[in-house]
């Protein structure tokens, strides 16, 4: 039988069930993964922001000015 374990959840290797990463390289990378995806959600949230507002000074631009 094989023994209880996960794996490593960006290379795949096998790991023993209380770790989380098979090594700091793989801990190092997904950690610069989930940086560069807040930053693009930021990003994405900003600019979903910045066009709702422009869309509502165009739609009220008439009562407004």
């Amino acid at each position: 039988m094989v023994d209880q374990h996960k794996h490593c959840p960006r290379c795949g290797t096998p790991i023993p069930m209380d770790e989380r990463y098979c090594s700091p390289k793989c801990e190092q990378v997904i950690a610069e993964r989930r940086q560069k995806v807040m930053r693009t959600r930021k990003i994405m949230y900003i600019a979903f922001a910045v066009l709702i507002i422009i869309y509502l000074l165009f739609v009220f631009r008439g009562s407004i000015f």
